[in-house]
């Protein structure tokens, strides 16, 4: 029989025991605080963070979208619509849809034929915008770029691709008024860093668009959309209407704007003109030509056409009525007659004899008449356009008092219109030539000084306002080209702005210079061209050098460049009461008088219109104007 041994007692049981209640505790403990743990965090983001959350869910399936304002329209002073409104289509980008930026783009610009490079630019010069807000991309899209864009998104080739119908300006005219309407755009880093615009925003960037920016903008307005998994819209929840802009209503007559560039355009001549109301200083008609189509630059200009207005040797571009700065010839001789009748040194039946020329501090200066114009009194002096009698005019004068009473009938500084980047004139004086040089001013120069030659330059804005304050006395006038605005409950009439100097001329001074302009139009001067039967207009022909005839032309050799004279015709009418005033400037026209009829033809529209008779019609001259350079065999400056 086998016997088996006692079995040994378990001593570590207990302990075993122990062990395993200590670990069994532990998970409890660890159990307890994953669960407290998360059910803090279950309580911080359904209760702390709720609206955070709720505002993320609901953008999976919400978007926002801008309704941009439509412009303030703008008018005439008889109510025609001069600018207006149309809708277009903007394609945009809105990066926080977008999953894969690169590809997104590069197929948008492949599907809407689209520049890459310029594409990345304009995300480039927007990458401060939130990732949510639309970054335009074509502004003014074709209906094909729309449909092949439109196509793709419902696949889902192009999410963050939409594409918005918004207003888009129209200028119903094409190139009429161009440089006073100015043009359109989206806002430059440089306009969003001064404040105002955001970036996308379309501003004015020229012209009336870019001084009465704020007027014509408006406030945009937005829209609430739930959209599926595709982007695609599939009802509005909130729409925000935009505020269109103000209307605007202008001083500009479209009749007479239309007649002034018709007759520009039929003579065949660049240049600008200027038509004021010289009571008030309104614009009745502002003319540059040539000039551009601003719908080019309403829906995004393309580097082609920008290309072309810049490099064109026209320049097309150039605001010619206010920077455009050119000699004023002849016309200089209203200024000098005024400062010898004002200051006392002559009067109206003053006579200097004119053989042809006369010398002057040692130096022969010729009368454009080399036959001369024999005796003559200030009247007929400014009939003949006489050089002779307006030398000895100007040597009495002196330099400082011709500066001082060209200043006060408006040449040599700006003129105040409301229009961007105008340009001072030249008139010079003893300062401004020791300024300008270190020299002192010799009495010779003021010999060619008071025939519009020399230093002396001017704006054809500004000969426009010196007719205007001969016209009504001695108020020099503040041009402006806006008249009231309209916020919904009617037409507000706008302040004019105050004259910028005010003299009282002499009786004696202001019958003289209204016989004499009057006798240029009416009797032998060289104003004829612009005579209406019964209108009795008063007038003045210049011619403004190019380049010097003696020895300038020759000095200058073969050229392409045109070296004709510009004319100048400055005028008002009717004599004794004006109402209409102003300057035409014919670019290299040769001749003054040839700038007389195109005012001649927007002063019958004027009077046509007033009168409530059918408008004349513009009848093209039998020969148009050669268009070709020529070097003109012309006196030393004639009227």
């Amino acid at each position: 029989m086998r016997l088996l041994a006692p079995a040994e007692p378990s001593v570590s049981r207990p302990q075993d025991r122990r062990k395993l209640a200590v670990r069994l505790n532990g998970i409890q403990a660890a159990i307890t605080v994953v669960f407290a743990a998360l059910a803090l965090a279950f309580w911080y983001f359904q209760v702390v963070q709720h609206a955070k959350f709720r505002e993320l869910a609901e953008n999976n399936h919400q978007r926002t979208l801008s309704l941009r304002a439509p412009r303030g329209v703008l008018y005439d002073r008889h109510g025609t619509i001069l600018v207006e409104n149309r809708d277009s289509f903007v394609i945009s980008l809105v990066r926080e849809h977008m999953k894969d930026p690169d590809a997104t783009i590069r197929l948008l610009c492949r599907v809407a034929q689209l520049d890459e490079a310029a594409v990345r630019e304009t995300i480039r010069r927007n990458r401060n915008l939130p990732a949510y807000r639309p970054i335009p991309v074509v502004e003014d899209a074709s209906l094909a770029q729309v449909a092949a864009v439109m196509a793709r998104r419902l696949d889902t080739e192009l999410p963050g691709v939409i594409v918005e119908r918004v207003p888009t300006r129209r200028y119903p005219a094409e190139s009429l008024a161009a440089h006073l309407f100015g043009y359109v755009g989206q806002a430059t880093e440089e306009q969003v860093e001064v404040g105002g615009p955001q970036p996308g925003d379309i501003v004015g960037q020229s012209g009336i668009e870019k001084v009465y920016n704020r007027l014509l903008m408006g406030q945009d307005g937005a829209r609430r959309v739930v959209v599926n998994s595709t982007g695609r819209e599939i009802r509005t929840i909130e729409e925000i209407p935009p505020s269109e802009g103000r209307r605007v209503q202008l001083t500009l007559d479209y009749d007479l704007q239309r007649a002034a560039e018709e007759a520009f355009r039929g003579y065949g001549y660049a240049g600008a003109a200027v038509f004021l109301d010289p009571r008030t200083g309104e614009v009745l008609a502002y003319v540059s030509l040539p000039a551009y189509d601003p719908n080019a630059f309403a829906g995004g200009i393309d580097r082609v056409t920008w290309n072309r207005l810049n490099t064109d040797r026209l320049r097309p571009l150039q605001n010619r009525a206010i920077q455009g700065r050119y000699s004023p010839g002849s016309t200089f001789k209203i200024v000098v007659a005024t400062a010898a009748l004002e200051e006392g040194l002559v009067t109206p039946d003053f006579r200097v004899h004119c053989g042809g020329g006369a010398s002057f501090y040692g130096r022969y200066f010729q009368c454009w008449e080399k036959r001369g114009h024999g005796s003559l009194d200030l009247r007929h002096a400014i009939e003949r356009s006489c050089n002779v009698y307006f030398y000895t005019l100007g040597n009495m004068v002196g330099i400082d008092r011709l500066h001082k009473w060209a200043t006060l009938l408006g040449l040599g500084e700006k003129s105040g219109i409301d229009l961007p980047n105008e340009i001072d004139g030249i008139m010079p004086s003893t300062a401004w030539k020791q300024a300008r040089f270190g020299e002192k001013w010799y009495s010779g120069e003021t010999i060619s000084v008071a025939i519009g030659q020399g230093y002396v330059s001017v704006t054809p804005i500004q000969l426009a306002v010196m007719m205007a304050t001969v016209a009504n006395g001695g108020t020099r006038v503040t041009p402006h080209l806006v008249r009231a605005e309209n916020t919904g409950s009617g037409w507000k009439p706008l302040p004019p702005p105050p004259p910028k100097s005010r003299v009282t001329f002499k009786p004696e001074t202001l019958a003289a210079l209204r016989e004499g302009l009057w006798l240029v139009v009416n009797g032998a001067g060289t104003g004829g061209r612009a005579r209406i039967p019964g209108r009795d207009v008063a007038g003045k022909t210049g011619t403004a050098q190019v380049i010097s005839l003696q020895g300038g032309r020759a000095a200058a050799g073969r050229t392409d460049k045109d070296l004709r004279d510009h004319g100048w015709f400055v005028f008002f009418a009717p004599r004794d009461n004006p109402e209409i005033a102003g300057v035409v400037f014919a670019e290299h026209s040769e001749h003054g008088y040839l700038a007389a009829p195109i005012a001649k033809y927007v002063m019958e529209t004027y009077f046509a219109k007033k009168e409530g008779r059918p408008l004349p019609t513009f009848t093209p001259p039998a020969a148009p104007a050669p268009k070709v350079a020529t070097v003109a065999a012309a006196a030393q400056t004639s009227p």
